[in-house]
């Protein structure tokens, strides 16, 4: 584990405790209390795996996938039915993996997560640029989705040899987007790739513009330690020169900012799976965040499939928060939509922000790291790129870690992290 998450961990938290995870799991999920809740469910199957992707996934079986489904609906109906009534969620989101390879089954999952929860801000589904079609696009709006993520990753013929990615289809993306309009049409790209230039990622932005997106995530390459891929990483100095320039260019062409990678040509255009205050996780390696501890699926397709049919929950690894640690997960997250808010703080913890981290705030302050407007904390680009360098590290000492365990063992004894 690096040093500087570990002493950053102790600092925040006033604690040499670790992060503990147990390999156990309650039977029962308490979450009618939460709000802002959002759902996720995770489909593992791909085409072809891509050396570069650490998230679980497994190569499409029909016959697989359609009793993985199944389990779905059982572990959706497993959590889902201890509510006396419907709870309101924000949003759904299906990823992967490659959630079109299911998508004759998309709207049969809508509907059975609409028995026990009403939701408020759309449905989202991750696709592959060949997935972007329009008999696929007709199949996902009739299902309820309203906004779409593609994982172009690079237009650029020397990133796409890189990353192992054959070339997408601008014109029949632009074309069947066009036939098909959603909400949000968001496009991924992969950044800090080694001899990647500003000129790329401006051509990647403004290609996906052009081609029907109206939201754009420019996500950094981390070298995950039990993936295949033998890509080195962008040296700190011309990571950073990077994105202060795309950033720039961004906020030039009028794009806003919803978060640390994401731009999007309207306000309202949003796509993210990952800022909520709690969540729901449903599928392997799903992870679900409540007020009090933090659990994730097992990593197994086979196994979770055991779980669910013995009605079990499909729980591999349980976190219960100390208060200091969850206030730590909160602030992370919250700080990756560049902004966190004092009141939203107080209101969740019952406690002022500046009587919990008043110091570290001043600091961040004094170094140019945010701004502070009526409690509203708000990043710098100089703040940005520190986020994006430590949650760098974050990503390495924690979920590296975490998710190596778990792709070896199905239901390990516990981690500390």
């Amino acid at each position: 584990m690096s040093i500087l998450t570990e002493l950053t961990r102790m600092w925040l938290t006033r604690s040499v405790r670790p992060f503990v995870f147990r390999g156990e799991y309650d039977r029962a999920l308490s979450f009618e209390g939460c709000e802002n809740l959002g759902l996720y469910v995770h489909i593992p199957f791909c085409r072809q795996l891509c050396g570069f992707c650490p998230y679980c996934k497994q190569v499409f079986d029909p016959e697989a996938c359609g009793r993985y489904l199944d389990a779905l609906l059982r572990e959706i109906r497993q959590v889902g039915g201890r509510l006396a009534g419907k709870k309101e969620v924000t949003s759904l989101y299906f990823g992967g993996g490659t959630p079109a390879l299911a998508a004759d089954r998309l709207g049969e999952l809508v509907r059975a997560l609409e028995e026990h929860f009403t939701i408020t801000q759309g449905i989202g589904v991750e696709l592959h640029p060949d997935d972007v079609t329009v008999p696929v696009l007709r199949t996902l709006k009739q299902a309820g989705v309203t906004k779409l993520s593609i994982g172009v990753q690079s237009f650029q013929e020397k990133c796409q040899k890189l990353l192992g990615r054959g070339a997408a289809d601008r014109a029949a993306m632009a074309r069947a987007l066009a036939a098909v309009p959603f909400e949000t049409v968001s496009m991924d790209f992969i950044f800090a790739l080694p001899g990647q230039t500003f000129q790329d990622l401006k051509a990647d932005l403004e290609a996906a513009f052009q081609s029907g997106a109206n939201h754009a995530a420019i996500y950094p390459f981390i070298d995950f330690t039990f993936t295949s891929s033998a890509i080195p990483p962008m040296a700190k100095g011309e990571k950073r020169a990077l994105l202060d320039r795309i950033t720039q260019y961004c906020q030039d062409k009028g794009y806003a900012r919803g978060s640390i990678w994401t731009f999007s040509s309207r306000p309202e255009a949003s796509y993210s799976s990952m800022t909520r205050e709690s969540f729901l996780g449903f599928g392997c390696s799903a992870a679900t965040l409540l007020r009090d501890q933090f659990k994730i699926n097992t990593f197994s397709v086979e196994e979770y499939c055991k779980r669910t049919d013995r009605g079990e929950l499909p729980t591999a690894l349980t976190l219960r928060f100390t208060r200091r640690q969850r206030m730590v997960y909160y602030l992370f997250w919250s700080a990756y939509s560049t902004r966190v808010d004092a009141r939203d703080f107080q209101r969740f913890f019952g406690v002022p922000l500046k009587k919990m981290y008043g110091l570290e705030l001043a600091a961040a302050k004094g170094l140019g790291l945010v701004t502070e407007k009526d409690g509203v904390y708000s990043m710098t680009p100089r703040g940005a790129f520190y986020y994006h360098y430590y949650e760098s590290f974050y990503t390495l000492a924690y979920i590296d870690k975490m998710w190596g365990l778990l792709r070896e063992n199905p239901f390990p004894a516990g981690m500390e992290l």
